[in-house]
């Protein structure tokens, strides 16, 4: 086996091999049907000649026996030139079966025909009724010999031999190729995982290949690209609660070791700024557990019909204080009620969030605009602000956990909310996205799936 296809590997001998014993067997089974066809056709053909050239000689014979009244006087000098031009051994016999010629070397005194041992089957000896005015006053007998046939079939086994050599030649060479072509691509994708699991993660499977090895190629890289992009996210999340928790662990370390050590004397503001730090941690630790729970909600959100617009108007209330204090103005375009199937504390978290984060970035005398409509089947909530907007390099990443624009740097938060968005509306069947042409503001529209208010 290691002799075939080299090169090729396991897989790839294994199809060649296939390939061949297949090329093989197609080979053989048309050249058998070859031979028995041409045999076959040989067989009727030659036969027909030869009956042909029998009744040719029983008519002459039949026209002399006229001519002469009988076979003493007949002239069958025609019969003999017939016989010689066919290379055959002739004889006439009469009505009584006595011989009245043999010509080419033997005599027939038989009336039936005979067949060769040789030939390949093939009919040799053939006899005629010489017929006068409708009454058999003898017989022609002809006996063509046994070679004929088996030189067309030696012609034949030639060709067909010569024929199957080069389709053989042919189907294994294609055999090859094709097993080549098919075991490259595969081999390539191992190697290209071995390579990735070893920790090349710049690796990815090159080349365009066809069908479903191609389709097979792409979904391997796009499987690479999600790893990476994966390995990517744990590594920043886990940098960016790192330095979340860092700051204020590190302000409440040192205050309370001022105080144990006696360095400073308990105040009101100095607790009042440790208190605070606590508040941060707790804050970066509760937004953690809000976004892991959000991304495992699909098993435990209560599903129920709600009025999107009633949440809206909710949220609103609630958030009117802290918009009053921002100094923006808020406007919520909802009117005819608009019924989703959710959870109706999640998507209260959702809208607040998305409310929070407009307040968060716009300026004083900034507009935030809440709109809920329906759209083709599905319940859409617009968040849109007339705020300084997000630089487009940013905008594809904000959906992202503990992701903080150079914006917000300046502007306490963790980079939870709009991640704990993103998966509470995922987790509703829904979808999110976000514009911010410059200059021009933010608009986040979220997409739910519409239902009728009697479905509960």
């Amino acid at each position: 086996m290691t002799s075939i296809g080299p090169g090729l590997g396991a897989l790839g001998r294994r199809l060649l091999l296939a390939f061949v014993l297949v090329a093989v067997s197609s080979v053989l089974v048309l050249s058998g049907a070859a031979l028995i066809g041409v045999d076959r056709g040989v067989q009727v053909a030659q036969l027909d000649d030869r009956v042909r050239i029998a009744n040719v000689a029983a008519v002459a014979a039949a026209d002399a026996y006229r001519e002469a009244g009988g076979w003493d006087e007949a002239d069958l000098t025609r019969v003999v030139a017939t016989g010689e031009a066919a290379s055959a051994h002739l004889a006439v016999v009469d009505a009584g079966g006595d011989t009245v010629l043999a010509r080419g070397g033997g005599r027939t005194t038989s009336a039936q025909p005979r067949v060769a041992a040789g030939g390949g089957g093939i009919q040799n000896a053939v006899t005629v009724p010489i017929l006068v005015d409708g009454t058999a006053v003898g017989q022609v007998q002809m006996n063509f010999g046994g070679n004929g046939g088996a030189r067309v079939l030696g012609v034949v086994w030639s060709w067909i031999g010569v024929a199957a050599a080069v389709a053989l030649a042919v189907a294994v060479g294609a055999s090859w190729l094709v097993s080549r072509r098919l075991v490259r691509p595969i081999r390539a994708m191992t190697n290209t995982a071995r390579s990735f699991t070893a920790g090349n993660r710049e690796t990815r499977v090159a080349g365009r290949n066809p069908g479903e090895l191609g389709e097979l190629a792409r979904a391997f890289n796009g499987m690479a690209d999600s790893v990476v992009r994966s390995d990517l996210v744990r590594r920043n999340l886990t940098a960016d609660v790192a330095h979340e928790l860092r700051t204020p662990l590190a302000a409440l370390q040192a205050g309370l070791e001022e105080l144990r050590d006696g360095l400073i004397s308990p105040t009101p503001e100095g607790l009042a700024g440790l208190h605070d730090q606590s508040l941060r941690l707790g804050r970066v630790v509760a937004d953690l557990a809000e976004l892991s729970a959000a991304e495992t909600a699909g098993q435990s959100v209560h599903l129920e019909s709600v009025d999107l617009v009633e949440i809206v108007r909710d949220e609103s209330v609630l958030r009117e204080s802290q918009l009053r204090a921002a100094e923006i103005q808020l406007t919520v375009n909802a009117a005819a009620p608009v019924f989703v199937r959710a959870d109706a504390d999640r998507l209260h978290q959702a809208v607040g969030n998305l409310l929070a984060n407009a307040v968060r970035f716009c300026r004083p005398g900034d507009g935030v605009t809440l709109t809920v409509s329906v759209s083709e089947g599905q319940a859409v909530l617009t968040v849109a602000d007339t705020g300084p907007g997000i630089p487009p390099d940013e905008l594809p990443h904000i959906f992202e956990r503990l992701w903080r624009g150079r914006a917000a740097e300046q502007i306490a938060g963790s980079g939870i909310g709009l991640a704990l968005v993103r998966e509470t509306v995922r987790n509703h069947g829904g979808t999110i996205e976000a514009v911010s042409p410059p200059g021009e503001g933010t608009t986040i529209t979220v997409r739910l799936p519409a239902v009728s208010s009697s479905v509960r």
